[in-house]
This record gives structure tokens, sequence and C-alpha cells, in this order.
């Protein structure tokens, strides 16, 4: 997709992970140390390199459409969790750096990290570049696929996003999902 700018043309490329679903847990609960997931001294140069955008303000927006998306069709919104986010961060972290490639890959091992007890998880990731508004192409892509879809309309109550920007201003973006023990 081409978009003109000032400055002539630039190339805009939207990626999207299909919607990831696992199936349903029943009782989990994790009580594993997740200090190994916290962002490293590396990827923490990466995005103060960036100027363009900012992780956290992406965060915000995605989570608040996804919830207006969510209430707009009769559906509760979802809680922000830390911890989700954290986990979700990780991981758009990892694929940025290239240490892992864009998928969904070790999201298993993602959601047992999690000191959460829950009953269902699933995954939405997306990497974009040269957009303006990198969250609205992230949300408008997944609302688009079927399998995003299925999980930012399911019955899940919590989420978590992370967003990660590399020297070259690559955006990746995961967001978790989980249905939580009551």
């Amino acid at each position: 997709m081409f978009r003109q700018t000032a400055f002539g043309i630039a190339l805009s490329t939207l990626v999207l992970g299909s919607g990831l679903t696992t199936i349903p847990v029943p009782g989990h609960t994790s009580t594993k140390d997740t200090t190994d997931s916290q962002p490293t001294e590396t990827f923490s140069r990466l995005v103060a390199t960036s100027t363009n955008f900012h992780a956290s303000a992406i965060e915000k927006s995605v989570f608040e459409q996804i919830n207006r998306y969510r209430t707009s069709k009769g559906l509760p919104k979802l809680k922000l969790s830390q911890k989700v986010s954290r986990q979700a961060r990780f991981h758009s972290q990892n694929m940025a750096l290239g240490k892992v490639p864009f998928s969904h890959q070790g999201f298993e091992g993602r959601v047992s990290l999690l000191p959460i007890a829950y009953n269902s998880a699933s995954e939405n990731v997306a990497y974009n570049y040269g957009y303006e508004d990198p969250a609205s192409q992230a949300v408008e892509g997944w609302l688009k696929s079927k399998g995003h879809l299925k999980n930012i309309k399911g019955n899940f109550n919590v989420t978590g996003i992370g967003v990660a920007i590399n020297d070259r201003n690559q955006v990746y973006l995961t967001q978790i999902f989980l249905r939580t023990r009551k």
C-alpha cells in the first residue's frame, strides 16, 4: 500500500498474525516468577532511538479502540492488566529485536508465566511500518480478520497490550486476551 506524503511516496506495510485462540485451560493458575520477562537494556536503547512513536501511547490507543468496539457491540469492556501487558510487551520486544519471528511462537509459555488464574486465553499480533497511526491500522486490520475479530469479540474479561518499536520504526503489537476465573 502506498501513501502520499509531503515528501513523496512512502511505503506502508501492515502484517497481521493469525488470531490465535487456545483451548480452555480449566482451573489454570501459575505461580512462576516473571522477572525474566522484563524489558532488556538492549530493547530500552532501541525504543529510545525511535522518535516517531511512543509505545505506551500506542498501547493505550489500542486498548481504548478495542473497548470502544466491544461496547458498540453490546460486549463488556476488557480490564487492562499490567501483568498481562508485561508478557505482551515482552513478546513484541522479542519480535522487534528479531529474537523470535513475527508469530505466536511461545504463546503457551507466555500465558503460563502469568500469575493469574484463567480459563481460556488468546492472542492477536500485528506488525506495521510507515503509518501515521499504527494503533488504528492494527485494530482496523484485526477487525477485518475473522480470527482476530473472534478474539476481540470473545468471552474474555482481561487483556494486556504490548508494543515495541525498533530502530527502523517498525511497530510490533501483541494483545493477549484472558477469561479469568472468579
